[in-house]
C-alpha cells in the first residue's frame, strides 16, 4: 500500500461525502482526487482508469459551473443560487445504456491492442473488459452527477461494485474498502436526492 493510495482514499471519501450532501465544495476536493488517482492508476497499469482522470477533471469543471449557475427554472426551492436535483427519464436511460455498451466494447479492444503496439509504454491491463466498462459507466455517473440527476447514485452503486472487483484483481488493498464505504454513502445519497427531487430542491 502506497502513500498515494492512502491520500487518494481520503480525498475520495471526502469528495463523495460532500457530493451526497449536495455541497458544491465536493468539486474542489474532486480536482485533487483526480490528480492522485492519475498517479495511482499509472503505477498499477490501469490505463482506462488513468485516462479517466483528465476527462473527470473536465466533467468536474462543468459540474461545478452547473451547480453554481442554474437557469431560472433549475433553481432549488431551498437555495435560489443552487441547481435543483433533476431526473434522467426513460429515454435518457436507453440512450445512456446504448452509448456505454458500444463505447465500452470499442475501448476494451484498444486496451488489448495498446500493449501489443507499444509494449515499452503500456503494460498488459489485467482486466481490459472490466476496466473498459468501469470507465464508461463511471463517465456516465460523473456526467449525471454534474447535471445533478438523482439517478447518478444508481449508476455510482454499479461503479462501486465493479471497482471492488477491479481493485482486488489489480492488487490494491485500501481502494476496495474505500469503494465499500462509497456504496454505503451512495445508498444514503440515493434516498436523500430522491426526496430532494420531490421537494424541488
Amino acid at each position: 500500500m502506497s502513500w498515494v493510495e492512502i491520500v487518494s482514499a481520503l480525498l475520495g471519501l471526502s469528495c463523495v461525502f460532500l457530493a451526497g450532501r449536495g455541497s458544491k465544495y465536493n468539486f474542489w476536493v474532486g480536482y485533487a482526487y483526480n490528480i492522485f488517482l492519475f498517479i495511482l492508476f499509472w503505477n498499477q497499469h490501469l490505463y482506462s482508469a488513468m485516462i479517466l482522470q483528465p476527462v473527470s477533471f473536465a466533467i468536474n469543471l462543468y459540474g461545478h459551473w452547473r451547480w453554481t449557475h442554474p437557469k431560472e427554472e433549475e433553481r432549488s426551492a431551498a437555495d435560489a443560487t443552487a441547481l435543483k436535483v433533476g431526473s434522467l427519464g426513460p429515454k435518457g436511460w436507453v440512450a445512456s445504456i446504448a452509448v456505454v455498451a458500444i463505447a465500452g466494447a470499442l475501448w476494451a479492444q484498444c486496451l488489448q491492442w495498446l500493449p501489443e503496439r507499444w509494449p515499452d509504454v503500456f503494460g498488459a491491463d489485467p482486466s481490459p473488459w472490466l476496466d473498459s466498462y468501469v470507465l464508461m459507466v463511471t463517465l456516465l455517473a460523473q456526467f449525471l452527477s454534474a447535471r445533478k440527476c438523482w439517478e447518478c447514485w444508481i449508476v455510482w452503486l454499479v461503479v462501486n461494485c465493479a471497482n471492488i472487483a477491479l481493485y482486488i484483481v489489480s492488487g490494491l488493498y485500501l481502494m476496495p474498502l474505500v469503494s465499500a464505504l462509497y456504496l454505503a454513502n451512495g445508498i444514503w445519497s440515493l434516498v436523500s436526492w430522491r426526496k430532494k427531487l420531490s421537494r424541488g430542491e
